[in-house]
């Protein structure tokens, strides 16, 4: 499987990061040791995946989301809804 993820900092003015990975869980790991020199310094949290079965697929989608504003304001709303959801205490 391939994956095309976002990544949400833990920090008070919280960032986004979009990238794309065979192996997910050891390139979040990555990502918080700082191993990628984009998120270096920042806590981050796993905020949303997408897999897919063709590599070629989750690249095509990770450029699309990377350069095409609409589409990356759109994910982002949903991301950024969905985490406000999770914050509310029932």
């Amino acid at each position: 499987m391939h994956y095309v993820y976002v990544l949400v900092s833990e920090s008070d003015e919280p960032e986004s990061y979009i990238g794309f990975s065979s192996d997910l869980r050891t390139r979040f790991m990555q990502h918080n040791s700082g191993k990628n020199t984009s998120t270096r310094g920042r806590k981050w949290r796993l905020a949303y995946y997408e897999a897919y079965i063709s590599r070629k697929s989750a690249e095509k989608r990770e450029r699309l989301l990377k350069h095409d504003g609409r589409s990356r304001r759109f994910l982002m709303q949903r991301v950024w809804s969905s985490l406000r959801e999770d914050d509310v205490s029932p």
